[in-house]
């Protein structure tokens, strides 16, 4: 499991996650011993698969968590649990102005403890040059005008989520097979870049800058026993709020098939520590 810590040493630990779920419904025993075992404070998910008067809230609420969630029918769809009596989630917001696609649940926002949050699933774009891939830069470039016109990188701020893109060849298993492909291109990268331009820092290279620490496998091939992965979960913050990250951990364990709770998701949660 990779794991990075510093030697700063936590004080009133704070746990944010985020986590690629295809299908919470599917996957819910496993949601709910991972909550159970890592306790963060706050878990972001995507691919919830889910409506919302079909989202498991009275589940989550006897592990101990509240959920938020933004629905859609069979695709799609965003949630944030928050655990009780770990602080508050304001100023809950489905969607952002702008959306091209607006009937696709791909976004939810919040409030929680002071760090302004948004919850990502970023559209995958099928390939290069399907008409969904222009969707997907069209899609990309309205989040940016978003992102940037309602928050202020100076403050607390954390956008996490499955982007569905590889920040650098770091984040991919085969650097030749994928060049120029759906989820590598300089377009799609181009989106990242540009938010750490803006002032966000990757939280996990903040610890590391070793290549193969993926967070998603094929479930065909062998390719989570093999590492033929990919980096896309990814939690960027303003440095305000990096500064105070102080371990960071992507659960690689949890991709593993379990018969106790039921086959894993294709993607790993990934969590930071802030003290």
């Amino acid at each position: 499991m990779p794991y990075f810590q510093s030697s700063t040493a936590l004080a009133l630990p704070v746990k944010i996650a985020t986590w690629n779920l295809n299908s919470i419904r599917a996957r819910l025993p496993r949601v709910l011993a991972a909550l159970e075992r890592h306790e963060p404070d706050l878990l972001c998910v995507q691919e919830t698969k889910s409506m919302n008067d079909k989202f498991p809230y009275e589940e989550l609420a006897e592990v101990g968590y509240v959920a938020s969630a933004h629905g859609q029918k069979t695709y799609n769809g965003v949630a944030l649990l928050l655990r009780s009596g770990e602080g508050q989630l304001e100023n809950v917001r489905n969607g952002f102005e702008g959306n091209p696609i607006p009937e696709q649940a791909r976004v939810i926002s919040g409030v929680f403890n002071g760090i302004q949050i948004v919850n990502a699933y970023v559209v995958n774009g099928k390939e290069v040059g399907d008409p969904k891939f222009e969707m997907k830069l069209a899609w990309l470039d309205a989040l940016d005008v978003w992102l940037k016109k309602e928050f202020d990188p100076t403050k607390p701020f954390l956008i996490c989520g499955d982007f569905n893109i590889t920040p650098d060849d770091r984040d991919v298993w085969d650097v030749e097979k994928w060049q120029g492909r759906i989820f590598c291109t300089d377009r799609e990268r181009a989106f990242v870049q540009g938010l750490h331009d803006w002032g966000l820092q990757d939280l996990q290279r903040k610890f590391s800058d070793e290549a193969g620490l993926f967070t998603w496998w094929d479930y065909r091939g062998g390719s989570h026993p093999r590492n033929l992965g990919l980096r896309i979960d990814l939690m960027l913050a303003s440095k305000t709020l990096a500064s105070n990250c102080v371990a960071f951990e992507v659960d690689r364990e949890e991709r593993r098939k379990s018969t106790g709770e039921g086959a894993p998701s294709d993607h790993a949660p990934v969590i930071a520590h802030f003290s």
